[in-house]
């Protein structure tokens, strides 16, 4: 289980996984330019990769990526501008990315 430290939220940026059967890695919005960390949960198992830019394609979430387990938050440090992409088994689930800085 992991705490939100006097962490500010800022942005709520849920990942929406993909309908009609498709199991696709799905990217988040960048991060902004003060993000500094972000909390990662979701209602069902997924898993999450951090990466990109800009100028430079997200990475693709694959079943090898960190899992996070249904109903588990968990604080990342991140680099500002870069993305979430999410992985899950089924369709139709959201993973919730909160935006945080200090």
């Amino acid at each position: 289980m992991s705490f939100n430290y006097a962490l500010k939220p800022t942005v709520i940026n849920n990942i929406a996984m993909a309908g009609a059967g498709t199991t696709a890695s799905v990217q988040s919005n960048a991060f902004g330019s003060q993000t500094e960390y972000v909390r990662v949960c979701s209602p069902v198992d997924c898993h999450i990769v951090f990466g990109g830019t800009a100028t430079i394609a997200p990475p693709t979430a694959s079943a090898t990526s960190i899992f996070i387990p249904a109903d588990q938050p968990e604080i990342f440090k991140v680099t500002p501008g870069s993305k979430c992409s999410g992985l899950t088994a089924t369709n139709g689930d959201v993973i919730s990315i909160v935006e945080l800085s200090a």
